[in-house]
């Protein structure tokens, strides 16, 4: 992997009242004056992205980022797909609307965000193999900032693979909580929790996407943010019941994962896991909220390209999945117990029912496909696909608080319905 770094008067008395009338004013002045230097060195501590410019030369495709201060950098290749990542410290995005577009030369399109607490990252999908012919930060001059320079040169396959080396980063940690993760890739087995110990069902809310990773688009929202907030509103009102516990996967816009949001909800003990997502399609006409439960075979065409899409998420972060074995995936579904994925239909089937009466649904409403954040084997577990962004219609309710807050209502009637069902059984 290619690392490139840039390392004797009259006594006067007077009253309390009189007193802090002359010394107040000078109070406030300090006071604001304190608060501004606080802001000051706040913003001067967090750097800021300003613009992204990509140019195409006769021997090269210049990558440019102007930021508001000399930061250090790292800069790497990835292969399957063809890959360059930029490792920046932890910094604001403040970009133009328009700078998604901006794609030319070997630089096919790229994404940028949060990546781990501290580290912000740029991930560039190349056309073909390339060199980083240079990488360096350039001071200000002729009234411009600071700027992040990549230069990139075409080079064969052979030769780019020559160039991978393991990373010498350190790998991500888990931004909160040591949840556990073996280094194969299995999870260990998960303690059954004990209803007479746990007094609330726990339930694990994952929205899904984050940090760098955006998921779809309409343009104006990403996924990221409509996942989050619509988390936060069902995390509300499962509380407020005094029934539920509930835990999000993500508490901000941060990238997690897959393996990890399983991992998570295991590690919580969750008796549901819920993960949100927004999908977009060419087909703007096409509409209404679907819901996904885990099956080797999907239901459909358009759920097995769904899942697949959604299951590149660690891919589009900029993760090295090099080391992982194919067999992974093969043996968590075979490790996805029979009683797990019977409960997972069951409460998919209750969701349907109450989701119905505050959304639109697809007309198969409750699908099946091969989705990672699906597989933990003890789990049950669904992923709500809450509308589509391309839909205008879809988007706008999206957007709206009203709609979220209706939503999360036909969810918790959604989970009241199941765990009463269960307990009825056990009786």
């Amino acid at each position: 992997m290619s690392i490139f770094s840039n390392n004797g008067g009259k006594i006067r008395f007077c009253s309390i009242a009189n007193l802090c009338r002359l010394l107040l004013p000078s109070a406030i002045v300090m006071a604001i004056s304190m608060l501004n230097l606080g802001i000051t060195k706040a913003i001067a501590a967090a750097p800021t992205a300003t613009d992204i410019r990509i140019g195409s030369h006769a021997d090269k495709t210049r990558f440019v980022i102007d930021i508001s201060d000399d930061v250090k950098f790292k800069v790497f290749t990835l292969s399957d797909p063809y890959r360059v990542v930029i490792d920046l410290p932890e910094i604001g995005w403040r970009l133009p609307g328009n700078v998604m577009a901006r794609k030319t030369g070997v630089i096919d399109k790229f994404r940028y965000g949060l990546f781990r607490t501290g580290l912000s990252r740029v991930v560039l999908d190349i056309k073909k193999p390339v060199k980083i012919k240079a990488a360096f930060m350039l001071p200000p001059a002729e009234g411009k900032r600071y700027r992040l320079v990549l230069d990139l040169a075409p080079t064969t396959r052979t030769q780019y693979l020559a160039a991978l080396r393991p990373p010498t980063t350190a790998r991500p940690q888990p931004a909160a909580e040591n949840y556990p993760e073996s280094s194969s890739g299995i999870l260990p087995p998960s303690r059954k929790p004990q209803k007479t110990a746990i007094k609330k069902h726990v339930i694990v809310i994952d929205p899904g996407h984050g940090g760098i990773d955006p998921g779809s688009t309409s343009g104006r929202v990403f996924e990221k943010h409509i996942t989050l907030a619509a988390a936060r509103a069902i995390k509300t009102h499962l509380e407020a019941s005094g029934k539920y516990k509930a835990r999000l996967t993500r508490k901000k816009d941060s990238f997690i994962r897959l393996r990890r949001r399983i991992a998570i909800a295991r590690a919580h003990q969750a008796e549901l896991f819920i993960s949100l997502h927004a999908d977009a399609i060419r087909n703007k006409r096409i509409r209404g909220l679907s819901v996904y439960t885990l099956s080797e075979k999907a239901s459909d065409k358009e759920a097995a390209e769904l899942a697949e899409k959604e299951n590149k998420a660690d891919l589009i972060a900029g993760m090295d999945l090099s080391s992982e074995s194919k067999e992974v995936t093969n043996i968590l579904i075979d490790l996805a117990q029979r009683e797990t994925m019977n409960e997972s239909a069951l409460f998919a089937a209750e969701l349907v029912k109450h989701i119905r009466k505050v959304s639109k649904t697809l007309s198969n409403a409750h699908r099946f496909a091969g989705f990672a954040v699906l597989k933990a084997p003890d789990v049950p577990s669904i992923l709500i696909e809450m509308g589509f962004l391309s839909n205008r219609a879809d988007e706008q309710a999206l957007r709206s608080k009203k709609y979220r807050t209706n939503l999360a209502r036909a969810i918790g009637n959604a989970v009241e319905g199941y765990f009463s069902r269960n307990e009825q059984v056990q009786r």
